[in-house]
């Protein structure tokens, strides 16, 4: 992508949809200046504009919530980008891991449009507990262990999964798959690595053969 290309408003900026590279939420919109996304693509983090002080600011530079930056396209008009990012933290000033966390219209489980989105909506919580450990969560515990604790379980769940094939016992080999599942996905947060990656790898391995 040019910063050339990109069409800013008569004010100078361009809206900028942040979203998590990982779970596909959308964290905040904010806006960019000629300036600013130029920094972003320097500096590999989220450098904003804010209208209301007028001047950059480099997302995270003073609470460490910085965004990495996974990758930046712009739409088909070419005066909007999509920023998606791995974020280290809280996207919303207030603390919450998006600042769209309040419903308009719909409710929170809303019917999927197809039978795999619950990854999507694991990856969100997974991403979203990594953000903030809250204390006494599982999966907080084991984002704090870091990838030996994590790959500890991974090694056990994979021994379970082949336990349970062996002995030929379906209900037991779902259910160990889903941990091993689980734990895998908890990994690929743990290390910023989208799983959308992982399925390109896949699709890519698939259509050499």
């Amino acid at each position: 992508m040019k910063v050339e290309d990109v069409q800013f408003d008569e004010k100078g900026l361009v809206p900028a949809i942040i979203q998590d590279a990982r779970s596909k939420e959308v964290l905040t919109l904010a806006y960019m200046n000629e300036e600013a996304l130029t920094s972003t693509l320097e500096k590999g983090e989220t450098v904003l504009y804010s209208r209301s002080r007028q001047e950059l600011w480099h997302k995270g530079a003073t609470s460490g919530n910085t965004q990495k930056i996974h990758s930046i396209r712009y739409d088909c008009d070419q005066d909007a980008v999509l920023v998606q990012v791995i974020p280290n933290g809280p996207a919303c000033h207030k603390g919450d891991y998006s600042c769209f966390s309040e419903f308009v219209y719909g409710e929170e489980e809303v019917p999927k449009e197809n039978r795999y989105a619950f990854l999507d909506e694991l990856q969100s919580v997974l991403a979203e507990r990594k953000a903030t450990l809250p204390e006494g969560s599982y999966t907080s515990s084991l984002f704090q262990g870091g990838v030996d604790r994590i790959g500890k379980k991974i090694g056990e769940e994979a021994s379970e999964v082949i336990i349970a094939a062996k002995n030929n016992d379906n209900e037991e080999l779902k259910w160990e798959t889903a941990d091993l599942f689980f734990h895998t996905l908890l990994m690929l947060t743990q290390q910023g690595l989208p799983f959308d990656d992982v399925l390109s790898a896949l699709e890519s391995r698939h259509k050499k053969k």
